[in-house]
């Protein structure tokens, strides 16, 4: 036992987790967050990473959703330009689909449902002089080009994680929770980390499941809840193949299934494809995307592009189990993506709350809600804080929106070493933070060995000391994605200069208080 009670105690370290967390510990509230795995380990690094309202929601009447989605895009790009910023997305007009006059419609109600403010405006384009339409067939001529945003959505979750961790969180990875038992107006978790077997006891006053998928096994086993909500496990897989069109538009396709898939520029020379919507009953650690599910991608962006896609082009694969609220709908890409929030407390029973579902372009607005059912057992002073973690940058984020250009001279200038491919990859990944990685280097050399693609031990030791990275597959799939680019024998050596070899390593940086 560490000796203090916790004001909240959050299983799960997501975007829902970490976002509880932040908003949490802004307000000045004790707060303890175990994840058994790494950060954004689970379906927070496999979302198609877009901050965006959801188009094809409108047509399920989600307009609550899609109101607060459309508005949290010009909020989370000005609390993080440097992993948030705008993209323009291209809907081919499909004859035998939804109907011009229907697409225009929903991208009208798109455009002024959430208040835009800097977000350009939808307009029509002829595919047969716009760039957008020389990778397509020639039998689409008619296009509707909108905004919505990208985000790195794993450095979301680190980004959060960083910030409750300044407000006194304390923030524990590959740390796994045992079981937690309420007695006498508090929870008493019992938790383990990888570095030590041995059980330690955390004592909390208000205790969040935000597990994600693996949120009613944590009702069922760890907590042992009598819930009555259930969850909808839903496989979301993607795809990606060399960069298939050269312009830096997004492509949104309609398909015969009344479904969606995105064709996206990913990481400079690669296309991201996705996603589908597949019932899942298996673990969801377990989770890939199947050769049906490859295939169907292919397929789908293969009735617009020119040049097919294949099966062989696919280069890497992701797949997610996203956690949605059980509401009875016969499809699973018509369940509700809106997120549900549930309270069991009551009769002097410290209180438990669990989170379904949720986008992660909502997470912001989903950590305020989850306070707010929890304002009975929250401090009035607590309270009245609500809304701070709408304009308080995230980390590395304090730049203007505009700014990002400036940001790489700035590093270019006082690191004249970096290339501007270099200098643009630690801007676009640390924002202002790059310069606690090159601090007091006056060349290359100075940053230590080079593990491959421009990463050096001192970046390394930057996200092992700041960001709670312990193994290579960390800082190659989730504090970025150059795990696209690093050969085996490279992924081997950083491995074995973290130091893990498959088994993680308590960090410093988790343990802080």
């Amino acid at each position: 036992m560490d000796g203090q009670t916790y004001d909240i105690a959050i299983i799960g370290g997501g975007i829902n987790g970490c976002g509880i967390a932040r908003d949490a510990a802004g307000r000045g509230l004790s707060v303890y967050l175990c994840e058994k795995n790494d950060l954004a380990s689970g379906t927070s690094s496999a979302s198609t990473k877009l901050i965006h309202g959801g188009l094809r929601y409108l047509e399920h009447y989600e307009f609550r959703l899609v109101r607060e989605a459309l508005i949290e895009r010009e909020v989370l790009w000005k609390l993080a330009p440097h992993i948030v910023w705008p993209l323009r997305f291209v809907l081919p007009h499909h004859s035998g689909l939804r109907p011009a006059w229907l697409l225009r419609l929903g991208l009208f109600m798109y455009d002024h449902l959430g208040g835009r403010k800097l977000l350009p405006a939808t307009q029509g384009i002829d595919l047969k002089s716009h760039p957008a339409g020389k990778p397509l067939k020639p039998g689409y001529g008619k296009a509707f080009e909108y905004s919505d945003c990208w985000v790195e959505d794993s450095r979301l979750v680190v980004l959060n994680a960083m910030d409750a961790r300044a407000h006194g969180a304390r923030i524990e990875t590959n740390t796994e929770l045992l079981s937690a038992d309420r007695a006498d107006g508090l929870w008493t978790l019992a938790v383990r980390s990888a570095a030590s077997p041995a059980p330690r006891q955390i004592k909390a006053r208000m205790l969040v499941n935000a597990a994600g998928p693996w949120v009613a096994e944590v009702l069922g086993q760890r907590v042992r809840a009598n819930s009555q909500e259930r969850v909808r496990l839903v496989q979301g897989s993607h795809i990606v193949v060399k960069r298939i069109f050269e312009h830096d538009r997004c492509y949104i396709f309609q398909n015969a299934d009344n479904r969606i898939i995105f064709a996206i520029p990913y990481e400079r020379d690669f296309t991201l494809i996705g996603t589908t919507d597949l019932d899942y009953t298996g673990e969801p650690g377990a989770v890939h995307a199947t050769a049906g599910e490859i295939t169907y991608l292919c397929n789908a962006v293969s009735e617009y592009f020119a040049k097919p896609v294949r099966e062989a082009d696919v280069v890497w694969t992701y797949s997610g189990v996203r956690p949605l609220y059980d509401d009875g709908a016969s499809k699973a890409q018509e369940a509700t993506r809106d997120y549900v929030l549930t309270l069991d407390a009551g009769e002097g029973r410290a209180p438990l709350l669990s989170v379904f579902g949720g986008k992660i372009t909502t997470y912001r607005r989903l950590a305020e809600s989850a306070l707010d059912k929890l304002a009975a057992f929250v401090p009035a002073q607590a309270q009245a804080k609500r809304g701070w973690t709408g304009s308080a940058a995230l980390p590395g984020g304090d730049f203007a929106r505009d700014g990002f250009a400036a940001l790489v001279g700035k590093l270019r200038g006082a690191f004249p070493f970096l290339t501007p491919a270099h200098a643009t990859r630690l801007a676009r990944a640390y924002g202002t933070c790059a310069e606690k990685i090159l601090a007091g280097a006056a060349s290359l050399a100075d940053l230590g060995e080079m593990f491959g693609a421009d990463v050096t031990k001192a970046e390394v030791d930057y996200l092992m000391r700041e960001e709670w990275a312990a193994r290579a597959a960390d800082v190659l799939w989730r504090r970025s994605k150059l795990g696209l680019r690093f050969s085996p024998a490279e992924t081997l050596a950083l491995d074995d200069y973290m130091g893990t070899q498959g088994v993680p390593e308590k960090r410093a940086a988790g343990a802080r208080a």
